[in-house]
C-alpha cells in the first residue's frame, strides 16, 4: 500500500466531519437494532413482521418523515463503512499478526455496513428487500454448485463462530475497550446494555449459523435464513415466546448501547 494512500486515509481519519458522520453511523446501527428488537417482541406476542434489516427499514418508512430518516440512516451507515475501510488502511500498531486480524475484522464490518445501507437505499427508493428470500435464493445457487454443500456448512460455522464471539465479548465485557466509559451510574448502565446486547446478538447470530449448517446437511436452501429465520426459530422452541422476548429485549439493549456508543466510542 503506497504512502500516498496511507496519508490520505490518515487525513480522512483526522477529519472532524468524517468522525462526526461515523458517530451518526453508530446511531444508525443502534436504530436498526432497536427496530428489529421491537418487531421481534411483536412476533413473540403472536403478531407478524420481518424481524431483520429489511423489516426495520420498512417499519422506519412508515413513520412520519420516514424517507428522510432512512436517508439519514443510510448516510450514517455509509460513513461508518468508510470509517472501517480507513481503519484497514491506516497502519495499526502492535503485533503484525494482530494487525492483519484487525484489518480483516474492520473490512468485514465495512461490508456489513455497506450491505445494510444498500437495504436502506432499496426501501427508500420504494423497492422491497426480503432478506429471508434473498438468503434462501443465494443458498440455493450455492448448493447447486460443486462443493456447494461444504461451502454452506462452512458459512454456517463461520457465522456461528461470530455469534460465539459476540457472546464471549459481552460476557467478558471486552467491548468496553473501544469506548470511554462514562462515570458513575451512566457507566454502569452503558456496561449493562453492552453485556446484555452483545450476548443477545450473539445468540441470534449463532442460530443463523446453525440454520445454514442444517441447510447444508439437508441440502435444503429454504432452511438457510437470516436473522428473521432465527427469530422465527426461537418462537417455535419450547417456551419460545418467552425466550424470543428476552432475546428481543437484548437486541433493543444492543441498539441503545450503540446509540450511547456514538458519543463515547474512541475515534
Amino acid at each position: 500500500m503506497t504512502t500516498e494512500v496511507k496519508g490520505a486515509a490518515r487525513s480522512a481519519e483526522n477529519n472532524p466531519a468524517v468522525r462526526a458522520l461515523a458517530r451518526v453511523g453508530n446511531v444508525a446501527v443502534g436504530v436498526v437494532h432497536i427496530l428489529i428488537g421491537g418487531i421481534a417482541i411483536s412476533i413473540a406476542f403472536g403478531s407478524g413482521g420481518e424481524a431483520d434489516q429489511s423489516g426495520a427499514f420498512t417499519q422506519l418508512m412508515r413513520t412520519p418523515g420516514g424517507v428522510f430518516l432512512i436517508w439519514i440512516v443510510v448516510v450514517g451507515l455509509l460513513a461508518l463503512g468508510l470509517w472501517e475501510i480507513i481503519q484497514t488502511i491506516v497502519p495499526p500498531g502492535g503485533d503484525p499478526k494482530r494487525r492483519w486480524a484487525r484489518r480483516l475484522k474492520e473490512a468485514s464490518k465495512a461490508v456489513v455496513y455497506f450491505a445494510l445501507a444498500w437495504v436502506g437505499i432499496v426501501v427508500a427508493l420504494g423497492g422491497s428487500s426480503n432478506s429471508a428470500s434473498s438468503t434462501s435464493s443465494t443458498s440455493a445457487k450455492i448448493l447447486s454448485t460443486p462443493g456447494g454443500v461444504f461451502l454452506i456448512v462452512l458459512i454456517g460455522l463461520v457465522v456461528f463462530a461470530i455469534g460465539v464471539g459476540y457472546v464471549v465479548r459481552g460476557a467478558r465485557k471486552s467491548f468496553a475497550r473501544d469506548i470511554q466509559m462514562p462515570p458513575g451510574a451512566a457507566g454502569d448502565a452503558t456496561m449493562t446494555l453492552g453485556v446484555v446486547g452483545y450476548i443477545a446478538k450473539g445468540i441470534a447470530l449463532g442460530i443463523v449459523g446453525v440454520l445454514f449448517v442444517v441447510a447444508g446437511v439437508t441440502v435444503d436452501p429454504s432452511k438457510a435464513n437470516g436473522l428473521d429465520g432465527a427469530i422465527l426459530t426461537l418462537r417455535q422452541l419450547p417456551f419460545g415466546p418467552v425466550i424470543l422476548f428476552l432475546v428481543a429485549v437484548g437486541l433493543i439493549a444492543y441498539g441503545v448501547y450503540y446509540c450511547v456508543r456514538a458519543f463515547v466510542v474512541r475515534l
